[in-house]
């Protein structure tokens, strides 16, 4: 992908002057109008047919509403060993998924050497053991197509590490030489491998910089023809219909020797580009930054509502499933209280379950150490593993708890294994699905896939665990088996999204406060944009049953409350919430979506 010659800017002052603002802090010593006609030229190509909007897309009309519900996926968790794997994924949304979900992540899907697909080779081919873009396409034309950018580096096999090894332009500029004696002590680390790699090119032994592994080479944004690369990216991709483009490992990209080498200020603006870029596309483009950091780090991805449209949720994973293994929601409640609002314009990111862990850096000033030691060998006890990450003394401590979360939800720390893990899971979810902003929900948790000890032994990653790939003739029979794990968590988390999608006070930017309930139980009040329709959802945290006061929530006198879970009619002052029990109170309920 070679830079384009640049032509005459278009008739959009305002576009120029922000291009140039954020350019001219980027790249102080670059000429910030040659840039600005160059990144122009990136996203926009002469000839292409590719549009801009005459003015930046409203805030206040963002296109997302209570309808919407995310599938993460990989593109061969389900496989048959004779279609491509993402027809099978496009069929088992409209068998299974109809009038559920509105938008599909599929995890890297380009040609890949390692972690899964995030060790890029080429950011323009699809692994053709997947399928084609024609088949994404397909799947781009029935829901909202999110994918990933991978910011932070590339395979050590792609093109661009080749001409680096090779002193060959442009590849010979896209990569960090550092000499070995340098202090790299400040340095943040989510992995606890060496920092650098030694390599050698026909100028001599050169040493690289690896983030996450040493297949994975870290790119230099410092070059700003390397930023015009992912331009040309991100243009490539929303052309063939990806409209949410998820920022992976975005805190990383601007390394400055002597720093933490994470959230720099330059990182924060090369965002704010992207997010001008996004605003002025004639597509709705969406943009999530992915940076599993402490909450308030990455609460900062929002900027002044002009960086990420979304982030992701990092905190509540850990914090969630600690409510539900100790039975005492107070972490959790206490967390939810100190999260603001999301700025207008922009939305949570709500997951529990992903292609790689749970968590812990997230849950750091809520979890301490014994918290966090508790889980571990509780979930330890279900079968789950652990990753570990490198710090500055030398030192390691735990990064992220490995395992299925329906696996992980087997029991308590107190009494272990019980016959309550399907409760508890379908809690799990049902408080995700409350929450103020997106759900996302993982095809694992969908389809309660338990731990997968053998795709481990097989591929010596612990995330390997939660990876698994269905044999989807298999799948389809259990699931045919109202008796099975997978057919009764699909049944139920997709009834009771169908109930959400209807709700106008589960739209992600309605009111949410937390309620005060007690350890034991868990509550939001939602409340609609147009002050409508109000929600109470309520779970139950624990193992056992607890009485809930209706007079506590102060329900608005002489309207009917309904519990739109059950479809009771709620006409007592006090109701007992069985083990892990969720309950939605409102004052107006509407109809469920209907499977289309």
């Amino acid at each position: 992908m070679a830079g384009s010659a640049s032509r005459p800017l278009p008739s959009r002052p305002l576009l120029q002057r922000k291009l140039e603002a954020h350019l001219r802090f980027i790249y102080p010593e670059r000429d910030p109008e040659e840039l600005t006609a160059q990144v122009i030229e990136a996203f926009w190509p002469a000839g292409s047919g590719a549009r801009m909007r005459p003015t930046a897309r409203r805030a206040s009309a963002p296109p997302w509403s209570e309808r919407d519900a995310v599938l993460i996926t990989y593109g061969n968790s389900l496989i048959d060993g004779e279609h491509p794997p993402l027809t099978l994924l496009h069929d088992f949304l409209k068998v299974h998924l109809r009038g559920a979900i509105s938008s599909v992540h599929v995890l890297p899907f380009f040609p890949w050497t390692s972690d899964d697909g995030f060790s890029v080779v080429d950011y323009t081919k699809v692994n053709s053991d997947l399928g084609s873009w024609d088949h994404l396409a397909r799947l781009g034309a029935d829901y909202r197509l999110m994918a990933d950018l991978v910011l932070n580096h590339v395979s050590s096999s792609s093109a661009w590490f080749t001409q680096f090894l090779q002193d060959q332009e442009p590849g010979s500029g896209y990569f960090i030489d550092v000499d070995p004696a340098t202090d790299l002590s400040a340095v943040v680390r989510p992995r606890p491998h060496p920092l650098l790699r030694a390599v050698e090119t026909p100028s001599g032994e050169k040493h690289v910089w690896c983030t996450f592994s040493h297949d994975q080479v870290d790119v230099n944004f410092a070059n700003p023809d390397l930023l015009l690369e992912f331009i040309r990216i991100m243009r490539f991709h929303i052309d063939n219909g990806v409209r949410t483009i998820r920022l992976d490992a975005v805190a990383f990209v601007w390394k400055e020797l002597g720093t933490s080498c994470i959230h720099h200020p330059r990182t924060h603006e090369i965002v704010r580009l992207m997010r001008t870029l996004a605003d002025y596309a004639h597509e709705a483009l969406v943009l999530i930054t992915e940076t599993n950091v402490p909450n308030f780090e990455n609460l900062s991805y929002f900027g002044n509502r002009n960086e990420a449209h979304a982030v992701y949720n990092f905190s509540f994973p850990p914090l969630m499933v600690h409510a539900l293994l100790t039975g005492d929601s107070t972490l959790l409640n206490r967390w939810q209280m100190r999260m603001p609002p999301a700025p207008m314009g922009c939305f949570f990111f709500n997951f529990l379950a992903s292609h790689d862990g749970i968590g812990l850096r997230p849950a750091e000033g809520y979890l301490d150490d014994e918290a966090i030691a508790s889980m571990i060998e509780t979930i330890r006890g279900f079968g789950g593993l652990v990753s570990m990450r490198g710090m500055a003394d030398g030192s390691q401590r735990p990064y992220e708890i490995n395992v299925s979360l329906f696996d992980a939800l087997k029991g308590t720390a107190a009494a272990g294994e019980d016959g309550l893990q399907f409760e508890r899971f379908v809690c799990s979810q049902t408080v995700m699905m409350a929450l103020e902003g997106i759900p996302a929900f993982y095809i694992h948790s969908l389809l309660a896939t338990p731990n997968d000890h053998d795709r481990v032994a097989r591929m010596g990653h612990n995330r390997s665990i939660n990876r698994h790939q269905w044999n989807y003739p298999e799948l389809e029979e259990r699931l045919a088996d109202a008796s099975t794990d997978q057919a009764k968590v699909l049944k139920e988390v997709l009834r009771r999204i169908r109930i959400r999608a209807g709700q106008p006070a589960f739209h992600p930017n309605a009111t949410q406060y937390t309620l005060q309930l007690g350890p034991a139980l868990f509550g939001l009040w939602r409340q609609s944009l147009d002050r409508e329709q109000s929600i109470f959802a309520i779970a139950n945290v624990t193992a056992e049953p607890q009485p809930l006061s209706l007079v506590s929530l102060n329900l608005i006198a002489g309207e009917d409350w309904t519990d739109l879970v059950s479809g009771r009619h709620i006409d007592a002052q006090e109701l007992t919430l069985e083990p892990y029990q969720c309950v939605w109170l409102t004052n107006r309920p509407k109809r469920a979506m209907r499977a289309r």
